[in-house]
């Protein structure tokens, strides 16, 4: 069984990057509400425990707990700001709330060493953190020192070393805390002692003796998307099975410029895997229809989306299993640990599976995984860099790129603006370095004179966006030069367009895709 960390999740905005932080230690990691907790104990048999921070305060009745056995079990535990805040609490300690509040970046002094800071921090050393919490730690339970104090937090770092026990006030997962994954490569590495042996290779093989073992001789079917997610997980599942999966490209027509093609292309002539390639575009278009709505354009395509995949999906006949490209992100964002509002915001995402008519067990290989996981095992799976490396692309594309009511003109302008921007981006050798880039078109026309004629004609606003976590993200600074490139271009190769303007919108936690 592969070594674990089990991380228990309070509720807090930035808890995935815990796990990611974790695995990029070779370690692997999951997630798990603080309420599901005690079952995660039996089914994973973690060598090493982790506590998230979160929204509530432990000195009011009802918030979240860790389990009594996390420090019971002789496991080491490392908490993270209410992490730290419950375990001081729960061993009896003493907390303070309502006039210690501590945002943003902070420096902390470093007051004793630790084997949490080995190889980075020393005492007396003083180091930049970034905070978050209008709770502290007041009185430390018996066994505990401090090995970290900060302006607002006298106990910003705490240990009891015998009994493998860490705790801090501040997010060392967060990049604004620069040494922050050394400090947890040392928890899960020095402290907890686990190899760091867990890889994407690893992953492949263990993941297709299960679909192996799952499916038997049964049949599947996939629904691809044309994205990275579900053509990776088709690849892999392909690998496993063979020709018992048929996948079913369902073509909205709302993809980007020959995107449906390279798609067909791929499954059908690098990988030759059995494809049913469906041309929905204007039944798609009908349905959409008079909706202006971003929402009620997302549930109208998911459902038409599921309608059209059903009817191919029977046309086969013999089906047992579907197979998804659900992603852990996924997973987490569409289960709602603390009451919070992750379900409406990631509405587009369908974990759970088609709808129960179909009678069909799911195949979810990916759901394990970060969207720059499943990146590398494309490419350990061999699909071409420059799928792989596709920026992300959410399920209802360009409808949601095109405010207010969808149009068959419309999407063909904004293809090609798209296009454009996406090519002069690649020109610039800049695509690599941007996470998300892509055009809108904007609900709006102007007035504008090209040469000798007066036009009246669309807006196109482009976006692009760095982040290196998938979390956060700020605006990705263009030159002037690049800039003013695009827009002449864009202007002049597209008709319907008089005007560009470039969105230098940041974006904090939370989604990474805009209306």
């Amino acid at each position: 069984m592969t070594d674990t960390v089990l991380i228990i999740d309070f509720g807090s905005q930035v808890t995935q990057l815990i796990a990611r932080r974790v695995r990029e230690q070779g370690v692997y990691s999951e997630i798990v509400p603080f309420n599901a907790a005690e079952a995660a104990l039996q089914r994973l048999k973690p060598k090493a425990v982790i506590l998230s921070g979160g929204p509530a305060s432990v000195t009011e009745f009802g918030t979240p707990r860790a389990p009594d056995w996390v420090f019971k079990a002789g496991l080491p535990v490392l908490g993270i700001c209410y992490g730290e805040q419950t375990m001081v609490a729960q061993l009896g300690g003493g907390v303070e709330g309502g006039h210690h509040r501590e945002f943003g970046r902070a420096d902390i002094e470093v007051t004793d060493n630790s084997p949490l800071f080995d190889g980075f921090w020393k005492k007396g050393d003083t180091d930049t953190v970034w905070m978050s919490h209008g709770d502290r730690v007041t009185q430390l339970p018996a066994g505990f020192k401090v090995i970290g104090v900060s302006k607002g937090a006298p106990f910003a770092a705490i240990a009891d070393e015998n009994r493998k026990l860490y705790a801090v006030q501040f997010h060392p997962e967060v990049a604004h805390t620069p040494r922050g994954g050394r400090l947890i490569g040392n928890f899960v590495r020095r402290i907890a002692g686990l190899p760091g042996d867990w890889s994407m290779a690893h992953f492949r093989s263990s993941e297709i003796e299960r679909i192996k073992a799952q499916v038997g001789k049964g049949r599947v079917v996939c629904g691809l998307s044309g994205g990275v997610d579900s053509a990776v997980a088709a690849v892999l599942i392909h690998e496993a099975v063979g020709d018992q999966l048929t996948c079913i490209f369902v073509d909205h027509g709302l993809m980007r410029l020959d995107e449906g093609k390279e798609v067909v292309s791929l499954f059908r002539g690098h990988f030759n895997i059995p494809l049913v390639h469906v041309d929905a575009s204007e039944r798609f278009l009908s349905a959409l229809e008079g909706k202006s709505d971003p929402e009620a354009k997302r549930k109208t395509i998911g459902a038409m989306f599921i309608d059209v995949f059903e009817e191919e999906a029977r046309k086969l006949g013999g089906a047992e299993f579907l197979a998804q490209g659900t992603l852990y992100p996924d997973v987490i964002e569409s289960v709602s640990f603390t009451g919070g509002p992750s379900v409406t915001i990631k509405s587009h995402h369908n974990v759970g599976g088609l709808p129960e008519r179909m009678n069909l067990k799911l195949v979810e290989p990916l759901r394990e995984l970060f969207k720059d996981e499943v990146r590398a095992l494309g490419r350990e799976l061999g699909l071409p860099e420059a799928f792989v490396g596709r920026h992300p692309f959410p399920g209802p594309g360009l409808a949601i790129r095109v405010p207010g009511e969808v149009s068959k003109e419309k999407l063909d302008i904004l293809r090609k603006a798209d296009a454009v921007y996406l090519d002069e981006i690649r020109k610039a050798g800049l695509y690599d370095e941007i996470w998300q880039a892509f055009a809108v078109l904007l609900p709006v026309r102007t007035v504008g004179v090209m040469g000798d004629a007066r036009t009246y004609d669309h807006v196109c606003a482009l976006r692009a966006v760095t982040s290196t976590d998938g979390m956060t993200a700020d605006y990705f600074a263009f030159s002037h030069d690049v800039l003013g490139r695009m827009a002449t271009r864009i202007i002049n190769e597209v008709q319907g367009i008089n005007r560009v303007v470039y969105d230098v919108t940041s974006k904090p936690p939370g989604t990474i895709e805009w209306e």
